[in-house]
């Protein structure tokens, strides 16, 4: 309780918790985005395990925390020292709110939710030692984010009194890490099939479940030369070819993602996939589409005959499974905010999300809205501002919102920001397997149950090395 200052005067003091085995380094403070800088105080540091940090504490504080779990994963070495901070701008709606905010960049780059989830909670105990004990705190996790969050409650706040009271989800990845690509498997498959460039026929041969090679020194703008090279995806319709049409058209009807994200789901499927494979499970490989049926081509036939096919390695998917899905263990309120269109996490995460949570018969805690909006990075400042208010109040009273009621209270909200309320209180996303090719058994959820959670964690060595 170090930090008390001017920030907590209004506010009633609790004890503090006690530090954590890796305590983290202690915050300094620094300059707040230019959203906040005449309502907040704000502060930077870096833990123990590496991981930079930024935290915000409104001068008119309410007592309550928001913990940020950000999207990605980012791809480089060492923790990013600019991401927390550009979060803190990103999110600052929290703040405007009057919640103190904190959130980690993550000790590392690269894939692993469990880290992402033990940095985070890590964090909040700083947050306790350094200010106080806040009087509810609420995780929120925006993108890959959302599994990072979900899964820190599943690990560090399932008991029934545990440190987190509310979690807020909005365009979550809800899938898990063995299910929630698949699409972007199924992209990497078939547009080798289409472009036979990534690897060229003259270039060192590699399985595409890799993403790509391990020594390979290709770059973004590489990669995106010979997307452009194939479908002519950057250029007017009429500057394409015949050919570079038809590509584009049958990787988009087979795959069905939007031609406006096409590249950056690409990339996921190349950089990311091969984080995951090479630096994450030693070469092993978690994905399949054995049994997978593609259609929505001009020829299915050829394409089914022809495209490549490959099996995972159990132990792969155990680790990657273990590290990132979902088994819908929670036991305090989940409210989800996504947009419908969304083109990059579709919508039908939610499905996989609410069927998670049935399958463990913990639904109950659950509440779903949606909205008719476009974009992946950000919503409407006001939804932002609504949903954290509704997951408040809800926590503070029990009673239970439902989308319509939700939807009811933004336009106060958005009075103050003015970026408008599209909900769409009335839908309901179409199961996750409508979406993406189902792999065998991939109908049941959760995709880890709670037991097999339990009987992998007694291995000597499960998961993914933070």
């Amino acid at each position: 309780m170090r930090r008390l200052g001017v920030i907590l005067a209004a506010a009633l003091a609790v004890p503090a918790l006690s530090t954590p085995a890796t305590a983290a380094g202690e915050p300094a403070p620094a300059p707040c985005p230019a959203t906040v800088a005449d309502i907040a105080e704000c502060y930077t540091g870096r833990s123990a395990d590496g991981a930079y940090y930024a935290i915000a504490v409104p001068e008119k504080w309410n007592g309550s925390l928001v913990m940020h779990a950000h999207g990605g994963p980012d791809l480089g070495a060492e923790s990013d020292p600019e991401r927390s901070v550009g979060d803190l701008e990103r999110w600052s709606v929290m703040v405007e709110q009057g919640y103190a905010w904190a959130g980690s960049s993550y000790r590392r780059g690269g894939y692993g939710t469990r880290m992402a989830a033990a940095d985070t909670e890590s964090l909040r105990r700083l947050f306790t030692e350094e200010f106080r004990e806040p009087e509810r705190t609420y995780l929120h996790g925006q993108s890959w984010g959302g599994n990072v969050a979900a899964k820190t409650v599943e690990v560090y706040g399932a008991k029934k009194h545990g440190p987190y009271d509310g979690l807020l989800l909005t365009n979550g990845v809800l899938g898990g890490g063995s299910r929630g690509y698949d699409y972007r498997v199924d992209l990497r498959a078939v547009y080798q099939y289409y472009c036979r460039n990534h690897p060229r026929p003259s270039e060192e041969q590699y399985p595409v479940w890799q993403g790509l090679r391990a020594g390979s020194t290709m770059t973004t703008a590489g990669l995106r030369a010979r997307l452009q090279e194939c479908t002519g995806f950057a250029s007017p319709p009429g500057e394409r070819t015949a050919l570079q049409q038809r590509n584009l058209d049958d990787i988009l009807g087979v795959t069905g993602i939007p031609e406006r994200t096409l590249e950056s789901h690409l990339r996921f499927a190349t950089f990311t996939f091969r984080d995951i494979v090479h630096d994450r499970l030693g070469g092993r490989n978690p994905f399949s589409n054995k049994g997978v049926v593609y259609s929505g081509s001009h020829d299915d036939a050829a394409l089914n005959a022809g495209v490549e096919r490959f099996s995972a390695d159990p132990t792969a998917v155990r680790d990657l499974s273990w590290d990132s899905d979902l088994t819908g263990r929670v036991t305090i309120p989940v409210l989800t905010l996504h947009a419908i269109d969304d083109p990059t996490a579709f919508v039908e995460h939610e499905a996989a999300y609410r069927a998670t949570l049935r399958g463990a018969h913990r639904d109950r805690y659950l509440v779903q809205t949606f909205t008719d909006e476009h974009e992946h990075s950000g919503l409407s400042a006001a939804e932002y501002a609504t949903s954290v208010a509704a997951l408040d109040t809800w926590v503070r009273t029990g009673r239970k919102p439902t989308p319509s009621s939700i939807a009811a209270s933004c336009p106060a909200f958005d009075a103050t920001y003015g970026t408008g309320c599209f909900y769409e209180p009335s839908f309901t996303p179409a199961p996750y397997a409508t979406r993406v090719n189902p792999r065998p058994g991939g109908l049941h959820w959760p995709a880890l149950t709670a037991r097999q959670e339990k009987e992998w964690s007694r291995l000597p060595s499960v998961g993914i090395a933070p």
